[in-house]
């Protein structure tokens, strides 16, 4: 008898075998994925009301199933499983969010067009004795029934229809076959025991190409363009200022003859020990033009109250303060650690060639942490330029500025902007356009952390 040759438990080496085993275990867990989908859209028909989380169950399941069988086929990939919480995570996490965000960007999809039932324009129904003919009270728009309904097609033949029974607890989705005056006819019977007292239509979204992006370009000067300029000179100038700050004090508190430098540290850390959260709202209770504790100090040396967060201009100002007080301490302490790697010999051999402490500073210090200070530096520019916390807990993208739309005001950044357009009641919860400017912000984050990087020499060091 002939013996079946085993199945190899190597796994393929090089970076296409890892290749390999990746998408082997993406595979599988797509698979898992589908069928859990597939099985609870036939229990949703067959029960309604079925819980959404049946689709975890469902592919989770699989996964165990699937698990055993493609290891029966590749003996190698048990050796890969270890990576599956992390691609569940990465998937849940990471690719879905980007997935559905550049869907949502070419729909219309709103807090209104949100495939939901639409609880607003409900209209009482009765159902008929062969439990597929749906007869309407009245039409709560006037219309017909198709605009009512909002179909596709005359007919309306593919259509939803939605049904409540008294209780209103479950909405039924049912497909229309078709529509005469108030009647709607259903392509299958209404299951027993389920009696129609309400009805009411989808609210669906769909595709509307480029429309989202025409609109926002077609308003840059209300939006974009302000919003995307004071976002590159908030980042930029929280970037310097708070870099020139920490590194100054940084600097003087490295001096090993300055006296109580630990306590000095400790205290100048504290600003970044406090969660930002405290500290802005305390900053916000502090500037108050009338009660603040800044103006009333303003006001004993016989000075105007000024208008700290209710001017756009003041506003910006104070936005750049307190950032910096937030800010500061971590620069400062980058640069603590940075003049630790400093050989002292260096500053030993300049003071013996008489080089005063000015120009030990220009000459040694200030060039040996360019490099240390460099990825520092395109960081920070990279977070602030994303740094939504600071706007929406001081001024939440205010004050008001003529000219603007109402999602972006005088001190909105362009995640601020999204923001207000995707959850404030100014934006009317559009998604869709939320999600065409989170697209826009990060190919604006992309091309300009590329010349950060092409200015900054990454790709020379990188290539070296």
């Amino acid at each position: 008898m002939r013996s079946t040759p085993r199945r190899s438990t190597q796994p393929p080496e090089g970076a296409g075998g890892v290749l390999l085993a990746v998408l082997v275990l993406v595979l599988l867990l797509g698979g898992a994925v589908l069928i859990g989908w597939l099985l609870s859209g036939l229990i949703a028909q067959a029960v309604p009301g079925a819980p959404p989380y049946l689709i975890l169950v469902f592919s989770f399941l699989g996964l165990l199933l699937g698990m055993p069988l493609v290891a029966r086929l590749l003996p190698w990939i048990t050796n890969w499983y270890y990576l599956f919480p992390a691609l569940v995570f990465l998937s849940a996490f990471t690719v879905l969010p980007v997935v559905l965000t550049v869907n949502y960007a070419f729909t219309n999809y709103t807090g209104q067009n949100s495939g939901n039932p639409d609880a607003a324009v409900r209209a009482e129904a009765t159902l008929g004795n062969d439990r597929r003919t749906v007869t309407l009270s009245e039409l709560p728009e006037g219309n017909s029934l198709g605009e009512y309904l909002r179909c596709r097609s005359v007919t309306c033949a593919g259509d939803t229809l939605v049904l409540f029974d008294e209780e209103a607890s479950v909405a039924v989705r049912a497909a229309i076959a078709g529509v005469a005056g108030r009647q709607v006819t259903l392509a299958a019977p209404v299951a027993e025991g389920f009696e129609v007292v309400n009805v009411t239509r989808i609210n669906r979204y769909g595709y509307v190409g480029l429309a989202n992006f025409r609109e926002i370009f077609g308003r840059a000067t209300r939006a974009l363009w302000p919003v995307f300029a004071w976002t590159v000179i908030f980042a930029f100038s929280t970037v310097i200022i708070n870099a020139v700050a920490g590194l100054v004090l940084g600097i003087l508190l490295y001096n090993k003859r300055l006296k109580g430098r630990n306590v000095y540290r400790t205290l100048l850390f504290l600003p970044w020990a406090i969660p930002a959260v405290i500290s802005v709202q305390m900053w916000v209770a502090l500037l108050n033009q009338q009660f603040g504790i800044v103006n009333k100090s303003l006001g004993l040396l016989g000075l105007a109250a000024v208008p700290w967060l209710g001017d756009p201009l003041w506003a910006k100002i104070s936005i750049l303060l307190v950032n910096l007080w937030l800010g500061f301490p971590y620069m400062m302490t980058a640069t603590i650690s940075a003049l630790a790697t400093i050989n002292e010999d260096l500053y030993e051999a300049a003071s013996i060639d008489g080089a005063s402490r000015w120009q030990q500073i220009q000459n040694i210090t200030l060039p040996l942490l360019k490099n240390a200070f460099t990825p520092i530096l395109l960081s920070g520019f990279a977070f602030n330029f994303n740094n939504f916390g600071i706007i929406y807990l001081l001024t939440r993208g205010g004050p008001a500025q003529e000219g603007r739309e109402a999602t972006a005001q005088s001190t909105d950044i362009l995640l601020s902007w999204g923001y207000n357009t995707a959850f404030s009641a100014n934006g009317g919860q559009n998604y869709a356009l939320a999600s065409a400017i989170a697209l826009i912000v990060f190919f604006l984050t992309l091309a300009i952390s590329l010349v950060n990087f092409r200015a900054a020499g990454v790709f020379r060091e990188a290539q070296r």
